[in-house]
C-alpha cells in the first residue's frame, strides 16, 4: 500500500485523500471519523490484535469502543479463528466445487437452534436480512413488512422513509435517524411499516389494518432493554394468527448475551433468525436459519451469489462458535459490562456529569442528558485518544478485554469527568474543543 507523503500524520492525511476518492469517506457510516471526533479520530489501522489497535503512524491504542462494530466478540485476530482461516486459505478458499464447511456449519447451527431445520448463507448482515425478507415474502406470497429496529441499508428497509414531504422520519427511534431514501423507488412507499419495541398495540393496529397483506414481522429480540413479560410471545402469536412469519434479527444482539442468540435466552422460537457480525469474528459471514416450512421458499425464488460459496466464512464461523462455547463467552462479556457500569456511575455522580447508561451490559451505551451532549462526548473521545484509548459513545465488551482494561478506562473517566465538571455546570463545554463536534447521524460530508 502506498501511503500519501505528509509531514504530519499519515493516518489523518490518508482520510483527507479518501474523502476525495470515496463518497462518504468510508464504506460504513459507523466507521467515519466524524462519528467520533472530526479531524482527530484515527481513521485507519495497520494492525490489530486482542483489543490493541495500531494506526498508520505507529501509535498504539486500547480499543474500548465498538470492537469492529461488534463483529469481534473474541477480540481481534483470535488465534484459533486465524488458524482455521489460514489453513482454509492454504488449501484454497474458492473453487468450482462447494466447500464442505457450509454443511458442517449448517449442522452446527441447527444443533444450537433445535427449532430451526434449514440454513442459507450470505456474507454481510444487511444482505442476509434482505434474503430473509425475500424468503418471507415468497413463503407467504405477500408484500408488506412490519419492522422494529435497525436492519440495514437495502431498499426494503429504507422504503419506510418513502413518505410525502413533511411527514417526518419513520426510522427515527430505530437506531439511525435521518436515513435518506434517495434511490429507493417511490413505488415501494408503504411496504415497510415501523412499530416501537414493547408496544404491542402498535403491531396490533398494523395487523388490523394490513391483515393478509403482511408477509412478516421483522424485529430485533432486544437492543436497549428486555422485552416486557409476554411481549415476544404476543408478537409470535399475532404473526401466526395472521399467517405472517416472525423474523428475528440477531445481527447485533447475537451471541454476546446468550450462546445462540437473545431469542433463545427469551425462549422464543421464530420462523427465521438472521446472524451476521460476530458469527465470523471479523471474517465476512452471515446465516439465515429457519423452519423447513419457511426456508423451502428459498427454492421458489432466485437467491444466489458467487461469494456466498467461498470457504473462509464458514471456516471462521465454525472456529468462532467453538471458541464461544469453550470460553462461556456471554457470561464473561456480561461481567465486564457490569464492572464498567458499577464503576462509572459513582464517578459521574461525584463530578455532576449527567450520564445515562443504555442497553445491556455487554453493549453499554453512554448518553449525556445535557444541551451540549455531543460536545461532551467529543471532548471525552479526544481526551481518551490522548491516553491511547479508543472511546466513543459505547463500549462493546470482548473476550480480549480484562478487568485491568476496565479499571484503566475508569481511571481515565475519573480524570476527564473532573475536567468537565465546571464546563458541564456552566454549559461551556464547546469552549474546550479545538476541533469540530461529532456527527450524530447520517449526513453528507461535503
Amino acid at each position: 500500500m502506498t501511503l500519501p507523503q505528509h509531514p504530519g500524520s499519515l493516518t489523518q492525511a490518508l482520510y483527507l485523500r479518501a474523502k476525495q476518492l470515496i463518497p462518504g469517506g468510508t464504506q460504513l457510516l459507523s466507521k467515519r471519523p466524524e462519528m467520533f471526533a472530526p479531524e482527530v479520530w484515527p481513521g485507519y489501522y495497520q494492525s490489530c490484535n486482542g483489543c490493541t489497535v495500531v494506526d498508520l503512524d505507529g501509535r498504539e491504542y486500547t480499543d474500548m469502543s465498538i470492537m469492529g462494530i461488534g463483529a469481534c466478540l473474541l477480540g481481534y485476530a483470535d488465534p484459533d479463528v486465524t488458524d482455521a482461516v489460514t489453513e482454509r486459505i492454504r488449501r484454497g478458499s474458492m473453487c468450482t466445487l462447494n466447500a464442505p464447511e457450509e454443511v458442517l456449519l449448517a449442522e452446527e447451527l441447527i444443533r444450537i437452534h433445535p427449532w430451526a431445520e434449514q440454513v442459507r448463507y450470505a456474507r454481510t448482515g444487511g444482505e442476509a436480512m434482505t434474503v430473509a425478507v425475500r424468503i418471507a415474502r415468497a413463503a407467504t406470497d405477500r408484500s408488506l413488512i412490519a419492522f422494529c429496529g435497525y436492519h440495514g441499508w437495502h431498499d426494503w428497509y429504507l422504503a419506510a422513509n418513502r413518505r410525502p414531504k413533511g411527514e417526518g422520519d419513520s426510522l427515527k427511534g430505530h437506531l439511525l435517524p435521518g436515513l435518506h431514501p434517495n434511490g429507493v423507488p417511490e413505488e415501494l412507499a408503504g411496504t415497510a411499516i415501523p412499530f416501537q419495541y414493547n408496544q404491542i398495540d402498535q403491531l396490533q393496529q398494523i395487523i388490523k389494518k394490513e391483515g393478509k397483506r403482511l408477509a412478516a414481522v421483522v424485529m430485533e429480540p432486544t437492543r436497549y432493554s428486555d422485552p416486557e413479560p409476554g411481549y415476544l410471545e404476543q408478537v409470535r402469536e399475532l404473526c401466526h394468527q395472521n399467517g405472517s412469519l416472525l423474523v428475528i434479527d440477531e445481527i447485533t444482539a447475537g451471541w454476546r448475551m446468550h450462546y445462540g442468540g437473545a431469542h433463545l435466552k427469551y425462549g422464543i422460537e421464530p420462523d427465521i433468525a438472521v446472524f451476521g457480525k460476530a458469527l465470523g469474528n471479523g471474517h465476512p459471514m452471515a446465516a439465515i436459519i429457519g423452519t423447513k416450512t419457511a426456508m423451502q421458499a428459498a427454492q421458489e425464488t432466485f437467491i444466489s451469489s458467487t461469494y456466498w460459496t467461498e470457504a473462509v466464512g464458514p471456516a471462521a464461523a465454525l472456529a468462532t462458535l467453538k471458541r464461544m462455547k469453550e470460553t462461556d463467552l456471554s457470561t464473561k462479556l456480561n461481567a465486564l459490562g457490569h464492572e464498567l457500569r458499577y464503576g462509572i456511575t459513582p464517578i459521574a455522580e461525584k463530578f455532576g456529569i449527567p450520564l445515562k447508561l443504555l442497553g445491556h451490559a455487554p453493549i453499554t451505551h453512554f448518553q449525556y442528558d445535557h444541551p451540549q451532549a455531543a460536545e461532551i462526548q467529543t471532548y471525552i473521545t479526544i481526551q481518551m485518544l490522548e491516553r491511547n484509548i479508543l472511546a466513543g459513545a459505547g463500549f462493546y465488551a470482548s473476550l480480549a478485554h480484562s478487568s485491568q482494561h476496565i479499571q484503566r478506562y475508569l481511571e481515565a473517566y475519573r480524570a476527564i469527568y473532573a475536567e468537565l465538571q465546571e464546563p458541564v455546570e456552566k454549559r461551556t463545554v464547546d469552549k474546550l474543543l479545538k476541533s469540530p463536534v461529532k456527527h450524530g447521524g447520517f449526513s453528507r460530508l461535503n
